[in-house]
């Protein structure tokens, strides 16, 4: 059977524990296809404006070797994109292990046959804390 993986992020400020949840999520499986979340998901459900535009990020994210399809999310349920692209194991950083978040989305994922499978998570490196720093130079200039 083929494994057709799916790793989803908002892929926004694009850093190494972007590119190392790819390629480990490409080790795993025949198939990768890259969720990228919508400008609009990302303020809906994160409460975030991204920096790149969703098109932007996709074709960030199709360039990438690894990469075999980039499916652009605009639902904010993981059910949504499984019924709309197939795959077979979910790939995440493992921040999410052992959370409310985590063990839902395992639940779900369980009763439709897709494993979940959680990836070293990259601390030193946060599109967070390269958020917090750009909008604090941003402040800074505008003083």
């Amino acid at each position: 059977m083929q494994r057709i993986g799916y790793a989803a992020g908002a892929f926004d400020l694009f850093h190494i524990g972007h590119l190392n949840l790819l390629r480990h999520a490409k080790q795993q499986c025949d198939v990768l296809v890259a969720g990228v979340v919508s400008d609009e998901m990302l303020r809906l459900v994160k409460g975030i404006e991204p920096f790149i535009p969703t098109h932007e990020r996709a074709e960030i994210v199709r360039h990438i070797s690894f990469v075999d399809e980039v499916f652009v999310e605009d639902a904010p349920d993981k059910i949504d994109a499984w019924r709309q692209v197939g795959f077979t194991h979910f790939f995440k950083g493992d921040d999410w292990r052992g959370t409310e978040k985590g063990v839902r989305l395992e639940r779900e994922f369980a009763t439709v046959g897709v494993e979940v499978v959680y990836f070293p998570y990259t601390a030193h490196t946060s599109s967070s804390a390269l958020r917090r720093a750009l909008i604090a130079v941003a402040g800074e200039q505008a003083s």
